[in-house]
């Protein structure tokens, strides 16, 4: 492993490249999610499609992840670190280019959301093997610290990046230069040594399959019933049976000895166990206010890219923020308890945006709440992966991280799917509600304009409802608006609440974990934050 030897200047100048190309394969990675959120307005109107569809789309593809990490780690395992790792930079590259040329949504759920989102798959366990085994001592330690700082800093840029690039140029343009970066990343592949897998290759397509089937259908079936389609409940049913299926096909797989796609006796660590579930709250509660947020700022306070993410720049800041200082001045303190004061803290942020939302007037309303919510997630990320993989042993920690990184990207899908359609279902059922309690609209029109509401106002601003209604009598088009002000922020206060319910669950999942003994780390988990 030539990369890590201390040779001087000459033979440690290809492990500094090493490490900063794979650094900035993360930062694209987590960037593109951002990138996606505050564009939304922006890609409704270019693609002439729906506010859902694009919500929908970034939901699926943090669910494919999510899916299928599990598989891909075994892939890797199969085929070679280095081949997946290339693989899933392809993909992300293929979704890339898929948005620069894109004329409808169907193009960017394809390509963007199912194929970016399977290299992600590929892309994060064999990034983390690909530093393990390309770097020793100190040097591997500074790599993992390089690229979890790129994760940390694109999480906290994104929405700023993102929003100024597709204000002041396109959102086209965002995704071009992730493809400029991924080119610059392989064209640096020579440095990276394969990481050799000496473990078992048997593999378990039962567990596989069930695994997907479970993550699959718990989301999908959110994503069809907020397109109004068929077979929601059997895609819940789906979801269900599967994940109880996949708990018991492991433990029979594993009492027979025979080979399984994760090691069931990992759920018997309490504080794994534990970890694992907060990781996967915290997750539901950021994706819940990241898709939540965006839309109304874009929608209802009318801002351009760049303002909404200037708006969301409090939280991604201050979770930034905090998460550095409390990661070196954590010191002796329990991680429980921070992990504790964390959920305390998101709770409060977000609950004290419910009364703000019907009365804000721009995003500086939102700002003290957005501070102390990404204050809470912040302490959340500094402690809940080493809380999680610390005590497990060295030889299981490469799993456990998949495990725990499948856990946080189902989160996320979870909370984007959820978030956003019962934000676009209260819209619906308001409209309806308030167009049929109308005095003022003739009741001939009442259901045309329930619907017409329901189909066209999630897409617009007033002022573009305004125009969109120039032909109306005055006193209809005041009535038609006054609906659809009213509906919006109610609808944000019933999406928010699904962030809020993953805070108050995890604070009282924190109050478990305090009695329990604080782990004591096994091995070397430093590099598995990123993960």
């Amino acid at each position: 492993m030539g990369n890590q030897q201390d040779g001087g200047a000459a033979a440690a100048s290809p492990g500094t490249k090493l490490a900063v190309l794979l650094a900035m394969a993360m930062f694209v990675l987590v960037v593109d999610t951002s990138l996606m959120n505050v564009s939304i307005s922006a890609v409704v109107r270019d693609l002439d499609t729906t506010v859902s569809g694009v919500q929908s789309a970034i939901a699926l593809e943090a669910l494919v992840s999510a899916a299928f990490i599990l598989i891909g780690s075994k892939v890797g395992d199969l085929i070679g670190r280095k081949r997946a790792y290339v693989l899933g930079l392809l993909g992300y590259a293929t979704g890339a280019i898929a948005m620069m040329v894109a004329q409808d949504l169907r193009a960017i759920v394809v390509f963007w959301a199912v194929i970016g989102g399977l290299g992600a798959s590929l892309l994060l366990p064999a990034m983390q093997s690909l530093v393990h085994g390309n770097f020793e001592g100190a040097a591997q330690r500074k790599a993992y610290a390089l690229v979890g700082a790129a994760a940390a800093i694109a999480a906290a840029v994104g929405p700023l990046l993102g929003g100024f690039i597709t204000t002041y140029l396109s959102w086209r343009v965002a995704f071009g230069m992730e493809v400029v970066i991924i080119a610059i990343v392989l064209s640096g592949i020579r440095l990276v040594h394969d990481a050799p897998y000496t473990g078992s290759r048997a593999v378990d397509p039962v567990g596989a399959l069930l695994s997907v089937l479970a993550m699959g259908g718990l989301v999908l079936s959110v994503l069809v019933w907020q397109e109004g389609g068929e077979f929601v409940l059997l895609l819940l049913v789906v979801g269900v049976v599967a994940l109880g299926s996949l708990v018991r096909w492991l433990v029979s797989r594993k009492k027979k000895n025979r080979p399984t796609l994760v090691d069931p006796d990992l759920f018997k660590i309490p504080t794994f166990r534990l970890g694992i579930s907060q990781q996967m709250l915290q997750q539901v509660a950021l994706g819940g206010a990241m898709i939540a947020l965006p839309i109304y700022l874009q929608m209802v306070l009318e801002y351009n890219a760049m303002g909404a993410g200037l708006s969301m720049a409090p939280l991604s800041l201050s979770m930034f923020a905090v998460a550095l200082l409390a990661g070196r001045k954590a010191g002796d303190r329990r991680p429980s308890r921070i992990v504790r004061i964390g959920f305390l803290l998101l709770a409060a942020g977000v609950v004290a945006l419910l009364p703000i939302v019907p009365r804000a007037e721009s995003g500086w309303a939102l700002v003290g709440p957005l501070v102390v919510a990404g204050s809470g997630l912040g302490l959340l990320v500094s402690q809940l992966n080493n809380y999680t993989l610390g005590p497990v042993s060295e030889e299981r920690v490469s799993e456990a991280a998949g495990i725990n990184s499948a856990a946080g990207s189902f989160g996320l899908s979870f909370g984007l799917a959820f978030a956003g359609a019962i934000m676009l279902a209260t819209l619906s059922l308001t409209f309806t509600a308030k167009a049929e309690g109308s005095s003022v609209l003739p009741p001939e029109d009442k259901v045309q304009v329930a619907e017409a509401l329901d189909r066209d106002a999630q897409l617009m601003s007033n002022s573009d409802l305004e125009e969109l209604l120039a032909d109306e009598p005055e006193v209809i088009q005041d009535e038609i608006v006054r609906i659809n002000t009213e509906a919006r922020p109610l609808a944000l206060q019933v999406a928010l609440a699904v962030p809020t319910l993953a805070a108050l669950l995890g604070l009282a999942n924190s109050f478990r974990m305090v009695r329990l003994p604080e782990p004591k780390p096994t091995g070397d988990t430093e590099g598995m934050a990123f993960g």
